[in-house]
């Protein structure tokens, strides 16, 4: 029968007194890895965030692209009336240009609100590290 090799073939074991593990324990356990993940991990100097933290960084990557992508679709609104009055000679109208301000209006104050869980993050972040 034939040995297959391990991608990992030494096995280290360490001691620690019981304060050292639970804070051991703790960190894996807030990181979601496994503990030879985690502790390669921090041997390789890989900077290691809690889950939660990861799933909050992964909702903000998906509201940037939604606002991205909506940004993008107003942009195209205004370059079309833009077209429209520089080949036909015709202005938006006031309307037009008001539910335009709007929008954006809309798009600042939801953008405030992902900055603000930006900014409790590295709040939360500072404070898990000191």
């Amino acid at each position: 029968m034939k040995k297959i090799k391990r991608k990992r073939d030494i096995a280290v074991t360490i001691r620690m007194n019981d304060r050292e593990h639970d804070e051991l324990m703790n960190k894996v356990d807030e990181s979601g890895l496994t503990q030879q993940s985690f502790i390669i991990k921090a041997i390789q100097g890989s900077v290691i965030r809690p889950s939660d933290e990861i799933t909050v960084l992964k909702e903000l990557s998906k509201t940037f692209a939604d606002y991205e992508k909506q940004l993008r679709g107003l942009a195209t609104n205004v370059n079309q009336l833009a077209h429209i009055a520089n080949g036909q000679g015709y202005l938006p109208t006031e309307q037009q240009l008001a539910n335009l301000s709007s929008q954006i209006n809309e798009y600042r104050k939801e953008s405030e609100k992902t900055w603000l869980l930006i900014r409790s993050s590295i709040n939360q972040q500072k404070l898990t590290q000191q």
